[in-house]
């Protein structure tokens, strides 16, 4: 009896064990699944779209300044408020709300990077042609996972640890390079149909 106890133990220590750090593998999948089934409050259970959106705002803008911490006002007051400054007058860039939908979040899913924003139409969702993500980096509270496209540039999504086994994406690095632009949508000219005579 005291064997069977102890393996029922270590069994459900295992089991935790495994639970724990697959987690964010699980997490990932499922924002994958909700964004193909077009799942929006899914995709917010598993996804912080605030800080996801903070995080893509400075690799959008093309000002590598801009991926650096600002500085504290207490340390260089003059610097934060440049900073600040340049913040509100310089060009944005493309929005990282074109990133957030749930078309261009299964793209990035599935390695299209930074040309998932400006997809017209979702390819076919073969989940076997769908890349495995690895991870990067794998801690108590983070973790990173990648996955690469055919040209090797990746794409990383950083979960953190909301509760014991749950875990949010935070975090979305785009692979280098340059925001590809939508296409402009062309309104074609109306013709006026023919009168008939009656």
């Amino acid at each position: 009896m005291k064997d069977v106890f102890g393996n029922l133990v270590l069994a459900s220590i295992a089991l935790a064990v495994v639970s724990f750090f697959a987690a964010p593998a699980v997490a990932f999948f499922g924002i994958r699944s909700a964004a193909q089934s077009d799942d929006v409050a899914g995709l917010q259970r598993l996804m912080d779209f605030d800080a996801v959106r903070a995080s893509l705002r400075p690799q959008l803008s093309g000002r590598p300044e801009a991926l650096t911490p600002a500085p504290s006002f207490m340390n260089d007051p003059i610097g934060a408020f440049r900073r600040q400054f340049e913040e509100t007058v310089a060009p944005q860039g493309p929005d990282p709300d074109a990133y957030l939908t749930p078309d261009a979040i299964d793209g990035l899913t599935r390695a299209e990077g930074r040309y998932a924003a400006v997809r017209v139409a979702r390819p076919g969702t073969d989940e076997a042609s769908a890349p495995w993500p690895h991870p990067v980096y794998w801690g108590v509270n983070r973790a990173r996972m990648a996955v690469t496209d055919e040209g090797g540039s990746d794409t990383v999504f950083t979960f953190e640890r909301k509760g014991a086994f749950e875990w949010k994406l935070v975090h979305i690095g785009l692979p280098d390079g340059s925001t590809p632009q939508p296409a402009a949508v062309v309104a074609l000219p109306v013709t006026p149909a023919p009168e008939t005579k009656r």
